[in-house]
């Protein structure tokens, strides 16, 4: 079982909703229905917003008999999901136990209507990454398989060149003409769509909205809006700069990222992507199950010297990471920023094997490997 399972377990039984969040193929449904008995998408207790016989039971408010724990999946879909999840649970809650599953930000999508608030806990699914390696059942299990596959099971599973292209196709027109038309109204898809192909070049840099506008030839408005929903989608995601007492640091430059990471084009941009996915998988984990406050962010100044990542805990930081696609002696500006911050540790991750430590700048220096076992990412 996937790296939530027994906490989303301990929670079913404190009589609140599990809410799983996380993106199109991550593993949401299999995870879900894991807490069925023998449970496969047939299961009865199983009711998919998507499917016909499931739509019809419950907006008449009927639910399978005798089953302890109902599983709603995509039913965000709904526009009004949050009231009927709500009014169904609060007559439901002393004999049943709820999942609910969606491949968008379920928090984003539930404006409007009752609140849930007290009634939930609420989960984001990553897909898997470096230290879930050995628990999976893949034909090759390296680091190299991962680089090439990214996290998200299938393909990864597959290990097939041929597949991971028509997987990504395939992908890539569920997230665009299923998931976003059934949630926002947008006109111009064949637009959103070249924005979606433009996306892999921008990861690492700071993300110009007026360049894509540009080529795009729309408004700033529109592609900060294409943004945010690719965003609500678990599509791409941005980190914000941080700000150091003492460092004149950018301030609204934001960098992107990708949820699949084999879509980089260059390997530096990979690795670069690869760890913020794992940092990101971090932060959420600490915060879904902990309840820890947990941001990541860059550190930038305006002279151009950068850290691609400081992780923080509760408004203070944990550790920094850069990221070199080979392996070289400790980053310039990785003394430049020890000289000057408070934060404890430095990390600086390769695709390599050396590995040394500089204790003057707080600083190691770790194979990407080593660096995922060592903080324990899950």
């Amino acid at each position: 079982m996937r790296y939530l399972y027994e906490f989303i377990k301990e929670d079913l039984t404190a009589r609140k909703m599990v809410f799983i969040g996380g993106p199109r193929q991550a593993g949401k449904t299999t995870l879900a229905l894991g807490f069925l008995k023998n449970g496969n998408e047939e299961h009865p207790a199983y009711l998919n917003w998507d499917h016909t016989r499931a739509k019809n039971m419950l907006l008449s408010g009927e639910l399978p008999p005798n089953e302890p724990i109902i599983i709603f999946d995509e039913i965000h879909k709904y526009h009004d999901w949050r009231n009927l999840v709500k009014g169904i649970y609060d007559i439901e809650k002393n004999r049943r136990q709820f999942i609910v599953t969606g491949s968008a930000r379920l928090d984003y999508y539930s404006r409007g209507g009752d609140s849930l608030q007290g009634r939930i806990f609420y989960y984001r699914l990553h897909p898997a990454t470096y230290n879930e390696l050995p628990l999976l059942p893949l034909k090759k299990g390296d680091l190299d398989i991962m680089i090439r596959y990214g996290g998200f099971p299938e393909p990864l599973l597959e290990q097939d060149d041929v597949f991971w292209r028509r997987w990504q196709r395939e992908r890539k027109k569920r997230v665009i003409n299923e998931d976003l038309l059934s949630l926002e109204q947008v006109r111009e898809i064949s637009k959103l769509d070249l924005l979606v192909d433009l996306l892999p070049a921008r990861v690492g840099s700071p993300l110009s909205i007026q360049k894509i506008r540009q080529e795009l030839k729309v408004a700033h408005e529109t592609v900060e809006k294409w943004i945010s929903i690719l965003e609500n989608l678990y599509y791409c995601y941005r980190i914000p700069p941080y700000g150091a007492d003492k460092i004149k640091a950018v301030k609204k430059e934001q960098k992107l990222y990708l949820w699949d990471w084999s879509l980089c084009l260059q390997r530096g941009q990979l690795l670069e992507n690869m760890v913020a996915s794992h940092l990101l998988k971090f932060c959420h984990f600490r915060e879904d199950t902990l309840g820890h406050e947990m941001e990541l962010r860059y550190l930038r100044d305006i002279e151009k010297r950068e850290i691609d990542f400081v992780v923080l805990q509760d408004k203070k930081p944990l550790f920094a990471v850069e990221c070199k696609a080979g392996e070289r002696e400790t980053s310039p500006h990785i003394k430049y920023f020890a000289q000057r911050t408070t934060i404890p540790v430095f990390y600086q991750v390769h695709f390599g094997a050396k590995n040394a430590e500089n204790l003057a700048n707080r600083t190691r220096i770790l194979p990407f490997s080593k660096f995922c076992q060592e903080l324990k990412l899950p």
